[in-house]
This record gives structure tokens, C-alpha cells and sequence, in this order.
């Protein structure tokens, strides 16, 4: 399975044989009110450099979110889109429960973007897959439904099948669904990061599906984020993982899903770790030299 979203000049793949898609978590008001009222006043240089420092550090996709109380999250999410566009050439996932947000970002994105997201639950289907259809986009399935968040792997197995079946009865091929296994804290439930991994697996090998979810959300609550992170990501790129939200500016992050993909045969003879491995000793002799 093979999913493609593009940008004006860029293509990033997503697949199973394919290097990992890193999707920059950054532009998100969520726990950063500056950058919201930042927003909502119509100012997105914060956005802006958000964006390039994403890139900067590896990110494939950038996801967009403007999800802000006190702004109009419509003109907001349409204002960034346009924000990002202007300074970086990649694909964007654009990131709204709001309908009426997301056709208005989805009417000035310049490409094939991934909207993130849609649920099992019918009305939600009803209302997004049309949009979906109709911009010729992706989307992310999150395996929840009416009854909430299924506890077992194969009771989110069964709501991926059901995304799935409606999405084609939209005309969605098959490769333009991501399903969403769905990452919950290892502080709330400890047996979270299980569950994740095995709906990761049984949607690889009975639906050979791709997959994305928010990696950051295993370690909500939890100190040194960062490295449960990046363990969670070793662990779920093994069992078949092909994308993730995720802080690529840290470099646990990035460095353990490249060391990630040499193991798993990604990264055949280890091109990009060894170009990583470069840019890194690059980085150092500079900065001794100004030392």
C-alpha cells in the first residue's frame, strides 16, 4: 500500500518498503496560548518559523492545527495553510474537527493534502469523506466509534474495517485512508502502549494498511518525554508503523526513527543514516571551530 501527498513541487510516500514519514507536530496552539493569540490577531511569523525549523530537522509533513478558543478557527487554519506555503514546499496535514475549518483550508491548499481526521462514528464519516472525495485528499481513520475508544486491538481492527468500507463507498481508494491505532498515556493505562502496537500489527498484516498516530501522546504526563517517545516509535515501526505526529526537532526522536529504518531494511545501506551521521560531524567540527 502506497499513500502519496504532495505540495506544490513535493511528494512525500508513505508505504510499508518506504522511509518513515515524520509529520512535524509543532503548529499547534494546544498548550501554547502565545502562539494562539498570535494567531488569532492574524500574525503568523510564529508559524512561519515553526515550519522552516521543522523542515530544518527532518520532518517530511508538517501538520496544521489552529484549534484556539478565543480565534476564528476557520479564517485561522486558511491564514496558516497559506503561512506555510509560502515559506516551506512540503505536504501539509491538515488537523480540525470543524468541517467548515477544513473545507476552507482544503480550498487554498496547493496539492494533495491529508486531513487528520475522521472516526467510525457514522455522522462523522458522513460529514468528512465527501470533503475528502471532492478535494481529491487523504485521510486519517482514528479507530474510535460511537462507544468511544475500543479497549482490545481487534475491536479497533473491526472500526478500521468499517472506515475503511465507507471510504470506499465515498470512492476514497484504499491507499487515501491512514488508520489511526490510537496512542493513549502509559500513565493513565499501562498496558496502552500494548494495545497500540498490536492494532498496529493485525491492521499491517490483515488490512496492509498504512498507519499514523500522535507519537508524543504515550508520554503525556510524564517526564523526559522525548526518549519514551522515541522508544514507543522503535517499538511501533517493528510492527509495521509507516508515519507519526511527532516532535521532530528533538533528536531522540529523529535519530531513533533513522536508526529505526536501517534495522527494519528502510533505509537500504544506510543512506540517510550515514548522510545524518554526516550533517552531525559537520555540525560539531563547526562548532569547535568558533569554540
Amino acid at each position: 500500500m502506497r499513500t502519496e501527498l504532495r505540495s506544490r513541487g513535493q511528494t512525500a510516500a508513505i508505504g510499508p518498503d518506504l522511509p518513515f514519514v515524520l509529520i512535524g507536530e509543532r503548529i499547534n496552539p494546544t498548550g501554547r496560548k502565545k502562539l494562539g493569540a498570535q494567531m488569532a490577531a492574524g500574525d503568523f511569523s510564529a508559524v512561519r518559523r515553526d515550519a522552516e525549523s521543522q523542515l530544518a530537522s527532518g520532518a517530511r509533513m508538517l501538520d496544521v492545527n489552529t484549534g484556539y478558543a478565543m480565534g476564528d478557527e476557520i479564517a485561522m487554519l486558511r491564514d496558516a495553510v497559506r503561512a506555510v506555503q509560502a515559506v516551506c514546499d512540503v505536504p501539509l496535514c491538515l488537523d480540525s474537527s470543524r468541517i467548515d475549518a477544513l473545507e476552507a483550508a482544503l480550498a487554498v491548499y496547493e496539492g494533495k493534502a491529508l486531513v487528520n481526521s475522521v472516526t467510525g462514528e457514522e455522522d462523522r464519516l458522513l460529514a468528512i469523506l465527501p470533503l475528502v472525495r471532492k478535494y481529491n485528499a487523504a485521510v486519517i481513520g482514528v479507530v474510535s466509534d460511537e462507544a468511544g475508544i475500543p479497549a482490545g486491538a481487534r475491536e479497533r481492527l473491526a472500526v478500521a474495517r468499517k472506515i475503511l468500507a465507507r471510504a470506499r463507498d465515498y470512492g476514497i481508494a484504499a491507499e487515501d485512508v491512514i488508520l489511526d491505532p490510537i496512542c493513549l498515556p502509559a500513565a493513565v493505562d499501562a498496558h496502552a502502549a500494548e494495545v497500540t502496537i498490536e492494532t498496529i500489527r493485525l491492521i499491517r498484516d490483515e488490512l496492509a494498511a498504512n498507519t499514523c498516530c500522535g507519537a508524543s501522546n504515550v508520554a503525556f504526563g510524564l517526564p523526559e518525554r522525548a526518549m519514551l517517545s522515541a522508544a514507543f516509535l522503535a517499538m511501533a515501526i517493528g510492527s509495521g508503523l509507516t508515519a507519526a505526529i511527532a516532535d521532530v526537532r528533538n533528536p531522540v526522536v529523529r535519530e531513533t526513527v533513522l536508526a529505526s529504518q536501517v534495522l527494519t531494511g528502510r533505509d537500504e545501506y544506510a543512506v540517510q543514516w550515514l548522510a545524518y551521521s554526516r550533517e552531525k560531524l559537520k555540525a560539531a567540527a563547526q562548532l569547535a571551530r568558533v569554540g
